[in-house]
Protein backbone atom coordinates (compact mmCIF):
# COMPACT_ATOMS: atom_id res chain seq x y z
CA UNK A 1 0.00 0.00 0.00
CA UNK A 2 1.44 3.63 -0.54
CA UNK A 3 1.52 6.73 1.47
CA UNK A 4 -1.07 9.44 0.31
CA UNK A 5 -0.68 11.92 2.52
CA UNK A 6 3.36 12.30 1.10
CA UNK A 7 1.63 13.07 -2.35
CA UNK A 8 -0.69 15.43 -0.93
CA UNK A 9 2.45 17.60 0.12
CA UNK A 10 4.01 17.06 -2.78
CA UNK A 11 1.63 19.04 -4.42
CA UNK A 12 0.26 22.34 -4.79
CA UNK A 13 -3.34 23.30 -5.39
CA UNK A 14 -4.39 26.33 -7.30
CA UNK A 15 -8.08 27.12 -6.69
CA UNK A 16 -9.85 29.25 -9.56
CA UNK A 17 -12.53 31.24 -8.95
CA UNK A 18 -15.04 29.43 -10.66
CA UNK A 19 -14.32 26.53 -8.05
CA UNK A 20 -12.16 24.62 -9.99
CA UNK A 21 -8.88 22.81 -7.65
CA UNK A 22 -6.13 22.66 -10.46
CA UNK A 23 -3.06 20.27 -8.72
CA UNK A 24 0.63 20.69 -10.13
CA UNK A 25 2.80 18.19 -8.90
CA UNK A 26 6.53 20.81 -9.48
CA UNK A 27 7.35 24.49 -8.56
CA UNK A 28 5.60 27.22 -11.20
CA UNK A 29 6.00 30.90 -10.97
CA UNK A 30 3.84 32.98 -10.49
CA UNK A 31 4.42 35.08 -13.58
CA UNK A 32 3.58 31.82 -15.18
CA UNK A 33 0.41 30.90 -13.26
CA UNK A 34 -0.53 34.25 -14.40
CA UNK A 35 0.29 33.90 -18.17
CA UNK A 36 -2.01 30.84 -18.14
CA UNK A 37 -4.50 32.73 -16.44
CA UNK A 38 -4.83 36.59 -17.92
CA UNK A 39 -7.16 39.45 -15.76
CA UNK A 40 -6.01 37.36 -12.41
CA UNK A 41 -3.17 37.54 -9.60
CA UNK A 42 -1.94 34.55 -7.52
CA UNK A 43 -2.08 34.76 -3.85
CA UNK A 44 -0.82 32.89 -1.26
CA UNK A 45 -3.83 31.19 1.17
CA UNK A 46 -2.68 31.34 4.94
CA UNK A 47 -4.47 29.39 6.67
CA UNK A 48 -5.28 31.11 10.64
CA UNK A 49 -6.57 28.51 13.33
CA UNK A 50 -9.06 29.40 15.73
CA UNK A 51 -7.31 28.73 18.98
CA UNK A 52 -7.71 25.58 20.91
CA UNK A 53 -10.21 27.06 23.93
CA UNK A 54 -13.39 27.68 21.54
CA UNK A 55 -16.17 25.55 22.49
CA UNK A 56 -16.43 23.93 18.92
CA UNK A 57 -14.54 20.31 19.61
CA UNK A 58 -13.91 20.04 15.28
CA UNK A 59 -10.76 22.19 14.72
CA UNK A 60 -11.85 24.44 11.81
CA UNK A 61 -9.57 26.58 9.59
CA UNK A 62 -10.78 30.11 8.36
CA UNK A 63 -9.33 31.39 4.92
CA UNK A 64 -9.13 34.73 5.59
CA UNK A 65 -5.44 35.86 5.01
CA UNK A 66 -4.53 35.94 1.59
CA UNK A 67 -0.83 37.48 0.34
CA UNK A 68 -0.54 38.47 -2.97
CA UNK A 69 2.16 37.38 -4.69
CA UNK A 70 4.93 39.27 -7.49
CA UNK A 71 5.40 37.80 -10.77
CA UNK A 72 8.86 36.94 -9.67
CA UNK A 73 7.92 35.04 -6.92
CA UNK A 74 7.50 30.76 -7.52
CA UNK A 75 4.63 28.58 -5.58
CA UNK A 76 6.41 26.06 -3.62
CA UNK A 77 5.36 22.65 -3.19
CA UNK A 78 2.89 22.26 -0.07
CA UNK A 79 0.89 25.23 -0.38
CA UNK A 80 -2.46 26.68 -1.73
CA UNK A 81 -3.01 29.20 -3.42
CA UNK A 82 -5.52 31.51 -5.45
CA UNK A 83 -6.53 33.14 -8.62
CA UNK A 84 -7.78 36.35 -7.62
CA UNK A 85 -9.49 38.85 -10.62
CA UNK A 86 -8.16 41.91 -11.16
CA UNK A 87 -11.78 43.74 -10.22
CA UNK A 88 -11.07 41.92 -6.65
CA UNK A 89 -7.78 43.34 -6.56
CA UNK A 90 -8.75 46.81 -7.28
CA UNK A 91 -12.22 46.71 -5.16
CA UNK A 92 -9.58 45.47 -2.04
CA UNK A 93 -7.27 48.33 -2.72
CA UNK A 94 -9.69 50.64 -2.83
CA UNK A 95 -11.69 50.09 0.24
CA UNK A 96 -8.26 49.88 2.19
CA UNK A 97 -7.03 53.47 0.77
CA UNK A 98 -10.50 54.95 1.54
CA UNK A 99 -10.12 53.53 4.95
CA UNK A 100 -6.81 54.62 5.76
CA UNK A 101 -8.17 58.23 4.78
CA UNK A 102 -10.50 57.94 6.97
CA UNK A 103 -7.97 56.92 10.05
CA UNK A 104 -5.84 59.90 9.44
CA UNK A 105 -8.78 62.35 9.04
CA UNK A 106 -10.08 60.68 12.30
CA UNK A 107 -6.49 61.23 13.92
CA UNK A 108 -5.93 64.70 12.21
CA UNK A 109 -9.28 65.30 14.13
CA UNK A 110 -8.50 64.31 17.33
CA UNK A 111 -4.91 65.66 17.39
CA UNK A 112 -6.63 69.22 16.38
CA UNK A 113 -9.13 69.23 19.40
CA UNK A 114 -5.80 68.01 21.40
CA UNK A 115 -3.93 70.92 20.32
CA UNK A 116 -6.31 73.53 20.67
CA UNK A 117 -7.15 72.34 24.27
CA UNK A 118 -3.73 72.22 25.17
CA UNK A 119 -3.14 75.87 23.70
CA UNK A 120 -5.66 77.41 25.35
CA UNK A 121 -3.58 75.55 28.67
CA UNK A 122 -0.26 76.72 27.77
CA UNK A 123 -1.83 80.27 26.84
CA UNK A 124 -3.39 80.33 30.58
CA UNK A 125 -0.31 79.61 32.25
CA UNK A 126 2.22 81.51 30.58
CA UNK A 127 0.18 84.48 31.55
CA UNK A 128 0.13 84.26 35.28
CA UNK A 129 3.53 83.04 34.59
CA UNK A 130 5.36 86.33 32.75
CA UNK A 131 3.08 88.63 33.97
CA UNK A 132 3.05 88.48 37.69
CA UNK A 133 5.82 88.68 39.89
CA UNK A 134 5.78 87.23 43.39
CA UNK A 135 3.58 90.15 44.57
CA UNK A 136 1.08 89.74 42.15
CA UNK A 137 1.40 92.98 40.40
CA UNK A 138 2.32 92.96 36.73
CA UNK A 139 6.17 92.97 36.02
CA UNK A 140 8.01 93.23 32.17
CA UNK A 141 10.65 90.89 31.27
CA UNK A 142 14.26 92.56 31.43
CA UNK A 143 17.44 90.00 29.89
CA UNK A 144 19.62 90.01 32.13
CA UNK A 145 23.37 89.98 30.82
CA UNK A 146 26.46 89.98 32.67
CA UNK A 147 29.60 92.10 31.68
CA UNK A 148 32.46 90.12 29.75
CA UNK A 149 35.46 91.70 30.93
CA UNK A 150 38.24 91.91 27.65
CA UNK A 151 41.78 90.48 29.01
CA UNK A 152 44.34 93.52 28.48
CA UNK A 153 45.59 94.28 24.90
Amino acid sequence: MGNCQAVDAAALVIHHPGGKQQRMYWSISAAEVMRMNPGHYVSLIIPIVPPAGDHDTRRSVNFTRVKLLRPTETLLLGHAYRLVTTEEVLRVIKAKKTANLEKMKKNEQDLGKRTEAQKKNRGSRNQQRCCLGSSGRHKSWRPSLQSISEIGA
